[in-house]
């Protein structure tokens, strides 16, 4: 996804200033596609240059209310229909779960568990949200719903995943594991405390 299919999506419901957009992106889309205020007005005036959106309305102070064009909705219907999301590739904390091995178990299983607590904190938010949102019949809001559910379905399967792993990481067949990769390197890491073997 783009900052730009994220703006023409929210013209698309309906106009709105740069002011108003931020509102929304910090209301709506935070946990989603967040966006600093220089990179929404960036945004706009890119899309305006390029004829998919138009200054419909001004007001006072030099207030500028942006509306999508014909060629914007044409715009956002092929990204919707004929893009493939790009989606996340890369995860930086499941990589480090490849290569858990070369700390203690013990080592393993904190940063496994501090995973799973990072989870239900984001889960808690979501909840929050879920709970003091007024959602009303607005596309955003009716879709915005759908989306907080898949941030509440997937952080709650994280929390049970990484809770599962660290387990995992203690039981015989990983200190084994473990064990091989740490005596290649017995001089250079740290041992595992004493008492502290299963």
């Amino acid at each position: 996804m783009s900052l730009r299919h994220a703006v023409l999506g929210l013209l698309a419901e309906t106009p709105a200033s740069g002011y108003d957009l931020m509102k929304l992106f910090n209301t709506s889309l935070t946990n989603v596609w967040p966006a600093t205020q220089s990179q929404v007005y960036g945004e706009l005036n890119k899309l305006t240059s390029t004829g998919l959106v138009e200054v419909a309305a001004r007001g006072p102070r030099g207030r500028k209310e942006y509306a999508i064009t014909e060629d914007g909705l044409t715009e956002l219907r092929h990204w919707l229909t004929e893009v493939e999301p790009g989606g996340p590739t890369r995860d930086d904390s499941v990589l480090r779960v490849f290569f858990l091995g070369i700390l203690t178990p013990l080592e393993a299983q904190a940063y496994l568990l501090q995973k799973a607590e990072l989870a239900a904190r984001a889960h808690a938010q979501y909840e929050e949200i879920e709970t003091n949102t007024n959602w009303d019949e607005e596309m955003i809001s009716v879709h915005g719903r759908i989306v907080l559910e898949y941030g509440l379905r997937v952080t709650a399967t994280l929390e049970e995943w990484a809770r599962w792993a660290a387990d995992e990481v203690t039981s015989a067949k990983a200190r084994r594991a473990s064990e091989l990769v740490r005596d290649r390197h017995k001089d250079k890491l740290p041992e595992e405390a004493p008492g502290n073997e299963e």
